[in-house]
């Protein structure tokens, strides 16, 4: 065995072997920190916690299908299936257990990447590529709100009326007028202004297109003459009685309740969030409690827990308690409460809540059957169901937010830990707010860097205003069952004056923290890669057991801090409108366009900044304008007659007309053919190299849910 020498004070390394002391300065606990994490990964795979990681892999293969350029070929997915199917066969030939474990992890990834073509074939459908007008016959699919702007509805079987053209598309977004009012499964007949689905409005913002399409929604419109209701649907129906049900819940809260308090009563009794305010979504989302109004694993465990623990109560107060097996009675009690509660809220529509009733399923099946409930492995199983129906959701923020709030939670639940008894009354009632204040930090420090991307913002005092806000949101949903089950009998109005009483002092708390929060909350804009590097981390935290789970979140918070966040534009371009924003001091102001228009909207609460209506730089006439800022200058052409002039000498020429050739030469070029394909677009002054760096809000049209440009 050899030896490699060294000064005292240093450690030596034996061939073969670890580390061996040379006098005092040795630190041996490295080596014991490897042996811990080693012992801690071959635990878990014995444990057989490599399941876990079955959705995270089909979320991998799902990432890497909607970031390819183009689609694959069908000789592309051919070579891949006999290339993992070859791998499978082979380790079960050799007996090999650690490839067999891979294999199966390699063939998740690849069920991934095949799962979204798979649902767009299923389900997808062509996309409008230029507006279409004419009177059309259609079904009434789905009733998304209803409000005093109109009814907004998902239509199906558009059939061309008096001669009009014929759609390609499967389905249509479509806003009615509230009246004649209408109900799923009716036929009727209007004369519809369609539109093709609009692009991301940011590169790496919701894109409309891509979950239109896997929805089956080919465009984007509205009626522009009267209705005609042609038939009425199936009264047996049982999409159109809950729809039925929806809207008189909504009408009896209308009638008790007013203003925000009826708006947010129907989001948490119903998920209707569409009446709910701008400014009272920003105080809640500033105040930590935006996924009050949002259906989720809260209000159902409030629900279904609620009814499990009543009826187990009611159950044990008789005498029947010794020979019936309460507790299963109960499970089952609160399985139905949930399945109810998820029709009212939307069905398998509702992510959040179709994820939550499948845990709760899981949970109360684990009761029927005398198992540990709250497990990884359950978790796995709902993600599983949830991804192979809807792997389109995986790219919303409702998924991402949930789905790592229940991996933190339950992967705190599984570390050991100790539970303190005694102390009375007031012993459980601080346990009870402990437990509270942990189980929301928790939730928001696994939500957070989700809630930053898709949001831009942050709630440093959401722990607070959840601790504060609790006792009020349980005592909203019981006062919402109470209502529900006294709607019958007329006795309902009392019961949703008391849930609007405490929707009330919930927004109050909601303004108190906000206010709180004012000066120190903050507007992160995050890379894409980021979102990658959560997942993973939430995959380890997911696999690991003990502490050591805690390693990979501890290093993607520096990481992030370092290098996640992401530069702001120098220059935005809209695709649709004549807005061009310009860097202009701290902000972002005008050089063309107008304010109030929606992508100025979007761009100002995208980075929660004020975009003012001109740039202090700006020179314009009839023809176009022209911007000079100390590090460039820019050219926004309106009239073919001003190319002579501005085509040459600046950095950048913006037109939405058709240029000579030649034209933007001594810079670059933002035309009419690239605003149509590449949608909004992104740019930032590169000083170094005396260019812009441009990025398109869509990079690539050769995907089925992109709306080609004719």
């Amino acid at each position: 065995m050899s030896q490699v020498g060294a000064r005292q004070g240093q450690v030596v390394l034996r061939a073969g072997g670890g580390p061996v002391a040379l006098g005092a300065g040795v630190v041996r606990w490295p080596n014991a920190a490897w042996r811990s994490l080693a012992a801690t990964l071959v635990g878990s795979i014995e444990q057989r916690r490599l399941f876990v990681l079955l959705p995270f892999s089909l979320i991998l293969g799902l990432i890497a299908y909607a970031a390819l350029r183009a689609e694959p070929s069908f000789y592309n997915y051919m070579i891949s299936s006999l290339i993992v199917t070859g791998l499978l066969l082979g380790s079960v030939a050799i007996a090999s257990l650690p490839a067999m474990r891979f294999a199966i992890q390699l063939a998740a990834i690849w069920l991934g990447f095949c799962l979204l073509p798979i649902h767009g074939y299923a389900f997808g459908t062509a996309m409008l590529r230029a507006p279409a007008y004419g009177t059309y016959e259609m079904r009434i699919d789905e009733v998304l709100s209803v409000d005093d702007g109109g009814a907004r509805v998902v239509v199906s079987a558009l059939t061309p009326q008096d001669g009009d053209r014929s759609l390609p598309i499967r389905r249509a977004r479509v806003l009615l007028p509230v009246e004649p009012a209408v109900e799923i499964g009716d036929q009727i007949e209007a004369r519809i202004r369609l539109a093709p689905v609009p692009g991301p409005v940011l590169p790496g913002a919701f894109d409309s297109q891509f979950h239109a399409y896997f929805a089956g929604i080919g465009a984007y419109g509205n009626a522009i003459g009267p209705v005609t209701l042609v038939a009425q649907g199936d009264e047996g129906d049982l999409a159109r009685r809950v729809q039925a049900l929806r809207n008189n819940i909504a009408a009896r809260i209308d009638l008790a309740l007013i203003g925000e308090s009826a708006a947010i009563g129907k989001a948490m009794m119903m998920g209707d969030q569409s009446a709910i305010t701008d400014e009272t979504r920003d105080v809640m989302a500033a105040s930590g409690l935006a996924h009050v109004y949002s259906i989720s694993g809260l209000h159902l465990s409030i629900v279904a827990g609620g009814i499990f623990w009543l009826v187990r109560l009611l159950l044990a107060c008789f005498p029947i308690a010794l020979i019936w097996p309460v507790k299963h009675v109960a499970a089952i009690a609160g399985l139905s409460a949930a399945f109810g509660y998820l029709l009212l809220a939307g069905g398998m529509d509702n992510v959040p809540a179709f994820r939550s009733t499948l845990m709760l399923g899981l949970i109360f099946g684990a009761v029927l059957a005398g198992r540990q409930a709250l497990t990884m492995r359950n978790v796995a199983v709902a993600a599983l169901v949830i991804i192979v129906i809807d792997p389109a959701s995986v790219f919303r923020a409702s998924f991402q937010l949930s789905f790592a709030a229940v991996v933190a939670l339950i992967g705190i639940y599984e570390l050991p830990r100790t539970s303190p008894k005694g102390g009375g009354s007031v012993g459980r009632a601080v346990r009870f707010v402990s437990a509270t204040a942990w189980t929301s930090f928790v939730a928001g420090a696994a939500t957070l860097l989700f809630s930053a991307y898709h949001f831009q913002q942050t709630a440093p005092l959401g722990v607070l205003g959840n601790v504060l806000a609790l006792p009020f949101v349980s005592l909203i949903m019981w006062f919402g069952v109470l209502a529900i089950l006294a709607m019958p009998f007329g006795l309902d109005d009392l019961f949703l004056k008391f849930m609007g009483w405490n929707i009330d002092r919930m927004v109050d708390v909601a303004d108190l923290v906000a206010g709180w929060s004012a000066g120190i909350s903050g507007n992160p804009i995050l890379a894409s890669w980021t979102l990658v590097a959560a997942l993973v981390a939430l995959g380890w935290f997911a696999f690991a057991e003990g502490k050591w789970r805690l390693l990979a979140p501890a290093v993607l918070v520096p990481v992030v801090l370092v290098f996640g966040f992401a530069p702001r534009p120098d220059v935005l371009v809209a695709d649709t409108t004549q807005a061009v924003a310009v860097r202009d001091g701290e902000g972002l102001a005008l050089i063309s366009g107008r304010t109030g228009s929606f992508a100025v909207d979007v761009w100002s609460r995208h980075y929660q900044t004020e975009i003012a209506a001109k740039h202090s730089s700006s020179r314009c006439d009839s023809l176009g304008c022209i911007v000079e800022t100390p590090d460039f200058s820019i050219a926004v052409v309106r009239n073919a007659a001003a190319f002579p002039e501005d085509c040459f000498g600046q950095n950048l020429v913006i037109t939405r007309v058709d240029a000579p050739k030649g034209c933007g030469a001594d810079g670059q070029f933002i035309g009419p053919r690239d605003l149509a394909a590449g949608g909004v677009h992104w740019l930032r002054w590169d000083e170094m190299a005396g260019r812009f760096e441009i990025r398109p809000a869509i990079e690539t049209l050769n995907r089925p849910w992109r709306v080609v440009p004719r």
